[in-house]
């Protein structure tokens, strides 16, 4: 049975989950840097599904491909730490405010430039804009099948691929020619913890830029282990169309923004019986407040 090479696409996001007084700036967008950067989740949840491949198939190597600022190598790094074999790192103000369109265009140009691959999975959406737009866009750009709302991989062989997709009203078995994207939901088996063997090796991957800014000499640490240096691409590094980069290539317009502030309306006393709460569970539930 072969070895699979895959590329997952992950995304650094502000952590929307955790909202506080300062997240939003007055003009309604988010306030990244009032929140912590974090893996987004159900890109998460994707690289364990390339993971449980890298599992069954010995010699099957999983690379990270993220855009973003610098400090999106963290996501790499994290990644690695998980058991990713490397990442890479396109970075470049001319990619900045890319929307959708603009964001799968350069991403498609990257793995491009990586041209060996045979499955490319990512979360279905990321929590800082929902869209669920950039996996199917990067697939049509390379022309190649796609598979969205996995939830399950169930066996992989040379020629296809077969797996669990989770829909509104249950769930659907399919299968796929390889090479396919795939975009995973949330609802996929979470991520694996951090491996300390995989920790300790990887713990001072860092990009050029990074090790150039901390003005420490590691030049022997890199050379000796090549494994150790997360390559950083900017435009200049993948063949594009500059004016499909950025603000020029991204055609999604804002025509208004509503701050949205939510109010009690009303408030309901219960004292602490199992049968209060019961009743009110029951409220929450039938009102759809929960559940």
């Amino acid at each position: 049975m072969k070895a699979f090479k895959i590329i997952v696409l992950a995304k650094q996001v502000p952590d929307t989950r955790n909202v506080g007084k300062d997240a939003m700036k007055a003009d309604g967008t988010v306030n990244r840097a009032a929140l912590p950067a974090i893996f987004n989740p159900e890109d998460l949840n994707a690289l364990e599904q390339a993971l449980r491949i890298k599992d069954q198939f010995p010699g099957t190597t999983i690379t990270i491909l993220t855009m973003g600022p610098g400090r999106a190598a963290d996501i790499i790094r994290e990644g690695m730490f998980r058991g990713a074999d490397d990442g890479v790192l396109l970075t470049d103000r001319a990619f900045a405010g890319s929307d959708t369109l603009a964001t799968s265009y350069a991403l498609s140009r990257a793995i491009a430039k990586i041209k060996q691959y045979d499955l490319i999975i990512c979360g279905r959406q990321a929590i800082d804009g929902d869209t669920a737009q950039v996996g199917p866009q990067v697939a049509e750009k390379l022309n190649m099948p796609q598979v969205t709302y996995v939830e399950e991989i169930i066996q992989a062989d040379n020629k296809s691929i077969q797996m669990k997709r989770r829909l509104d009203n249950g769930v659907e078995i399919v299968k796929a020619p390889i090479p396919v994207l795939l975009t995973v939901t949330s609802s996929a088996s979470a991520c694996r913890a951090r491996n300390a063997k995989f920790l300790m090796k990887y713990k001072h991957a860092k990009t050029i830029s990074e090790r150039q800014s901390e003005n420490e000499d590691y030049m022997s640490l890199y050379h000796d282990r090549p494994y150790l240096n997360i390559p950083e691409w900017s435009v200049n590094d993948v063949e594009v169309d500059p004016q499909q980069l950025g603000l020029s290539g991204s055609p999604t317009k804002v025509k208004k923004i509503d701050n949205v502030v939510l109010q009690a309306k009303e408030a309901k006393k219960i004292d602490a019986s199992d049968a209060e709460i019961n009743l009110l569970m029951k409220e929450l539930i039938d009102s759809h407040t929960i559940g």
